[in-house]
């Protein structure tokens, strides 16, 4: 049944899709991609056959290998200072699925199926590992101790982001300055539309699609065939970008039914296993904690960002044109804007994000077009995958054999100078907060921590 709703998503939003990318190849000779996690897998669905000449049953096994790497490395936590495992199963999906066609694009010199799969599972598995690492400090701080870290497509994003936040607290401290959370702000009702998925995905596809719609006229749309003359052109528009959620919506269930399967016979292994462990979950999950303000306001600086860095592109005439995706504009830049604020106040939940929204779109435009993913119409288009990931594929891609070893030493790297950064209170941090506390100097009131648990 998952394997039948993930056909009708996909084959929904590729028909669905295709009239805006046949039109503006014809019409104006752009390249149109959405940067979204369910496009962007879709995307490799659609291409990974014609390009690669491998079938998608590949990127499962590449998932199921990676998350058992993911599992030892922190069974060893003692020598690789890993402390987070993956569990976030429709994200691993999503990940797999782009980690496979970024690294069969960068190693074209693995010819060896076994050797190919084993390099991907290896890269893959520490990138979940270490990312999800990364955020264990700044997602317990948020959460008074809650026990959880974040393993979603911004890990990187969520470290960095947090250290500049703190910066800028830093900053205003010395300058004598208060520095001023949402949490003192309030907001209009209204925003309260931005938590339905279904609502503001119709709205977005409505601005950019049906912007586009309209850019090709009802004559262009009618003489290719799409649309017949005596039709509505309003009517089709509204009803185009409407069916994008629809066919988003049943994508999205599809692919968490089949990992809500798959993680299920994992759960009761990683609990015996990695006793001391924390597990990294949705992003979404720290919506629960901090300014509930924060999650607007990140959104919608990171619209702003994403925006103005799309018109950019159309005015330098980017051979890639990028749609935003509801996925990467709401939950990166919601998740950042909850973090920033945490540690930088309103200051840095607006501005962070902001930026966020301007490297999404153009680290996803570059990577799109580079390894040939924007021609199938998606890309995963959030943090990570517009910054991290690009990097590694450059790396692997010129510097060959070299270069994965170099991007996988980096990755073993990161935790240790985690741990050496904060030895006292690295493990202290996930097996027993409240040492952490007081060793961090936060103060944890006994109300808040039982209030947090509660939730």
């Amino acid at each position: 049944m998952p394997y039948s709703w993930l056909s009708v998503g996909s084959s929904g939003l590729v028909s669905n899709f295709r009239p805006i990318l046949v039109g503006l190849k014809d019409v104006f000779n752009l390249d149109a991609m959405v940067i979204d996690p369910y496009f962007g897998q879709n995307a490799v669905t659609a291409g990974v056959n014609k390009v690669f000449g491998k079938a998608f049953s590949s990127v499962m096994t590449l998932l199921l290998i990676a998350f058992v790497i993911n599992i030892i490395l922190v069974k060893f936590k003692k020598v690789t200072k890993l402390r987070a495992l993956f569990t976030t199963g429709h994200v691993q999906v999503q990940q797999a699925s782009t980690a496979f066609w970024l690294i069969m694009f960068a190693c074209p010199f693995l010819t060896n199926d076994l050797a190919i799969l084993a390099v991907m599972a290896v890269i893959l598995g520490l990138y979940w590992a270490v990312a999800s690492n990364l955020t264990v400090e700044p997602t317990q701080e948020l959460t008074k101790g809650a026990g959880f870290c974040i393993a979603h497509q911004q890990m990187f994003g969520i470290a960095l982001f947090s250290k500049i936040a703190e910066k800028i607290g830093e900053h205003d401290k010395k300058r004598g300055k208060q520095t001023r959370r949402l949490e003192d702000i309030e907001l209009p009702g209204f925003m309260s539309i931005f938590n339905e998925n279904l609502v503001c995905t119709s709205l977005l596809m409505i601005i950019f699609f049906g912007a586009i719609l309209l850019l090709l006229g009802k004559s262009y749309l009618v003489k290719a065939g799409f649309l017949a003359k005596t039709d509505n052109f309003l009517f089709y528009i509204l009803t185009t970008c409407m069916y994008f959620s629809v066919y988003l919506t049943i994508l999205q269930l599809g692919v968490r039914t089949f990992v809500t399967e798959l993680t299920t016979s994992f759960q009761g292994i990683s609990n015996k296993l990695l006793p001391g462990a924390v597990p990294g979950v949705d992003c979404a999950v720290a919506y629960g904690f901090g300014s509930p303000n924060a999650v607007p306001i990140g959104f919608l600086a990171g619209a702003v960002g994403q925006f103005i860095a799309i018109v950019t592109l159309i005015i330098f005439k980017s051979p890639t044109l990028v749609i935003a995706g509801f996925v990467p504009v709401f939950f990166d830049n919601a998740t950042i804007g909850v973090y920033a604020n945490n540690k930088g106040g309103a200051k840095a939940a607006i501005i962070l994000p902001f930026f966020a929204g301007l490297i999404q779109v153009f680290g996803s435009a570059f990577i799109a077009t580079f390894v040939g993913m924007a021609a199938y119409g998606g890309y995963l288009g959030m943090f990570d995958w517009a910054t991290v990931w690009p990097i590694f594929t450059i790396i692997m891609k010129y510097l060959g054999v070299i270069g994965v070893g170099v991007v996988i030493l980096v990755l073993l790297l990161i935790p240790q100078f985690q741990y050496r950064a904060n030895k006292d209170a690295y493990f202290a941090c996930t097996e027993d907060f409240e040492t952490y506390a007081k060793l961090k100097g936060i103060e944890v009131e006994e109300d808040d921590w039982d209030d947090d648990y509660d939730e």
